[in-house]
């Protein structure tokens, strides 16, 4: 009977661990390019958080590496603008690839796993700062954001942003030529659902341009701390 007990207690607490981490997940997002030679083992790193309840994984393809021979078919330039806000937020004057930004707060050179993995257990383990919750009925969603423990004054934008899980791409030029290759989480739109002052809940909705997956973003205004992020339902 003591054993029955401890076993319950134990399923228990792994589902309850299970569910913080699917409710409150950590977002990297993976700055990568098909012109990149390099970037390679970043995109297989992805194809692994694409798999976690407990990551949001995005991989923002950039287009500055197109003029060596291969237009990334992925690249948007928001992409690139945004990894240079980071940089500007984070005082760096480079921006790179394959470059991996944790939460909107850390960058991971290439494809460091270890501090990547180390990066990801440290956002993890952190006290909640706000909730954001998301459903979906057809094209329209509707967001719910909570204030938990959020400084005063601060301004946040809400962003649903789309992306296809799986993409592929036959590159036939530049410094991947010949190479067949699959990506994971591959961001295709963004939405702006609104600002909010993070002092009391609010809600926001938003029209949605295609029928693939979502994920919502709470981020500081200026490209700063992601505060809450959520998988659409």
């Amino acid at each position: 009977m003591i054993k029955s007990v401890r076993a319950t207690a134990l399923v228990s607490f792994f589902l309850a661990t299970a569910a913080v981490a699917e409710n409150d997940p950590v977002v990297v997002e993976l700055f990568t390019s098909q012109g990149c030679s390099s970037c390679p083992p970043a995109d297989r790193i992805m194809h692994d958080l694409a798999k976690r309840d407990d990551v949001i994984g995005l991989a923002l393809h950039v287009d500055y590496w197109d003029y060596i021979g291969w237009k990334d078919e992925y690249a948007d330039p928001d992409h690139t603008l945004r990894q240079r806000a980071y940089a500007r937020e984070g005082g760096r004057s480079m921006i790179y690839t394959p470059q991996m930004v944790v939460n909107g707060q850390q960058d991971v050179v290439g494809a460091q796993s270890r501090e990547l993995d180390r990066l990801i257990n440290a956002h993890l383990k952190a006290a909640p700062q706000a909730s954001v919750s998301a459903t979906r009925s057809g094209d329209e969603v509707a967001v719910d954001v909570t204030p938990v423990e959020l400084p005063a004054g601060e301004t946040y934008n809400v962003r649903v942003i789309q992306y296809s899980p799986m993409r592929h791409a036959s590159i036939r030029r530049g410094e991947l030529a010949g190479h067949e290759l699959d990506y994971a989480n591959v961001v295709e739109d963004w939405h702006m659902a609104g600002q909010w002052d993070g002092s009391a809940p609010q809600a926001f909705s938003v029209t949605l341009t295609s029928d693939l997956p979502a994920v919502v973003l709470v981020q500081r205004a200026g490209h700063g701390p992601i505060v809450a992020a959520t998988r659409v339902k």
